[in-house]
């Protein structure tokens, strides 16, 4: 069952007795747990029906007690269990679970990855209850996940501030979610974010980024390249070898993948950009600049200077000077 499904029955007041929220995902399981704190109760229930615990300090006798509690002045209550992961004794709620309460809303969540399917306890609460698997989302759908969060907030944002995010954020849904909500209290006026706001309020340059590295690189820009890299160097909070070397490693995969189309116009590759503008015409832009046996060359510089960055046939070289020393031999064959 999705997050959404579960809140919108919640919503609609249709409740299991109890639910597993696990995963590698910490978003959308603190997006439940969030929901079913404040909203499934009225803040006058809660007073008296809701009992939150955290999974290292939680012992299972107090959660089993809480759980066999009838509500007072409400038909339900709720009982949390936060970061269940860190509760050695969690495997003794099993006999509650076997015969929990229908008054009792007993919610368990379960952060940085998912709960063992051949325990005892996973296969009764998915007998008596329901189980919400949250997964970190794949970098493709980051960009729309980043426009849906400010549809909500009902502002618009410009691809090329979604791009800036994406590409030195990447897919941390929680650390994105706080950045464009920190946007937002800035904006005051304005109803759309952009690039420069993204810079401003966010801390991401711009024009020293990984997303303009890769711009210079796919037009063979070796001075706009080394300029960007020196700033790097500078300011290592900005981006470091390794953010950059997989964006660029998934950025050239993607225009490798693009000879094995048949139709290579704009709108025929965009699907494999994610239907983004921008990285589309840089795909372009490298296959123009490149060629297949190019492009199949830097990918296999990028490899090689990954390997060099974890310290493979290098002695410590420097990042910057990896980093350099790379966009040199891609632009300049020897």
């Amino acid at each position: 069952m999705s997050v959404d499904k579960i809140i919108n029955d919640w919503k609609k007041k249709i409740f299991k007795p109890v639910y597993l929220i696990h995963g590698d995902e910490d978003y959308f399981i603190d997006q439940v747990i969030d929901f079913a704190e404040k909203n499934i109760l009225s803040e006058s229930e809660s007073s008296f029906n809701l009992s939150v615990f955290y999974g290292k300090d939680a012992d299972w006798i107090n959660v089993v007690n809480a759980c066999k509690r009838y509500p007072m002045f409400s038909e339900l209550q709720v009982v949390i269990i936060k970061e269940a992961q860190m509760m050695s004794s969690i495997d003794k709620l099993e006999a509650y679970v076997e015969s929990p309460l229908s008054s009792t809303i007993f919610i368990i969540g379960h952060k940085n990855k998912t709960y063992d399917k051949r325990t005892k306890l996973f296969k009764l609460i998915e007998k008596k209850g329901e189980i919400i698997l949250s997964q970190k989302i794949n970098d493709d759908k980051v960009h729309d996940f980043i426009f849906s969060i400010t549809k909500k907030h009902q502002f618009n944002i410009s691809e090329k501030a979604v791009l800036l995010i994406q590409q030195n954020i990447g897919n941390n849904l929680s650390r994105i979610v706080t950045e464009i909500e920190k946007l937002l209290i800035n904006l005051k006026e304005k109803n759309t974010i952009d690039e420069d706001d993204v810079e401003k309020y966010v801390g991401i340059s711009k024009e020293y980024n990984v997303f303009e590295l890769q711009e210079a690189i796919a037009k063979k820009d070796l001075l706009g390249s080394l300029k960007i890299i020196n700033y790097f160097a500078s300011n290592p909070k900005a981006s470091s070898i390794h953010a950059a070397l997989p964006a660029l490693y998934a950025f050239f995969s993607k225009v490798y993948s693009v000879y094995g189309l048949s139709d290579k116009s704009e709108s025929g590759i965009r699907p494999i950009f994610y239907n983004n503008y921008y990285s589309t015409k840089q795909g372009m832009n490298a296959m123009k600049n490149y060629g297949y046996a190019g492009v199949e060359r830097v990918i296999l510089l990028l490899q090689h200077y990954n390997l060099k960055s974890l310290g493979v046939g290098d002695s410590g070289s420097e990042d910057a000077m990896l980093m350099r020393e790379m966009v040199v031999k891609i632009m300049l064959k020897d």
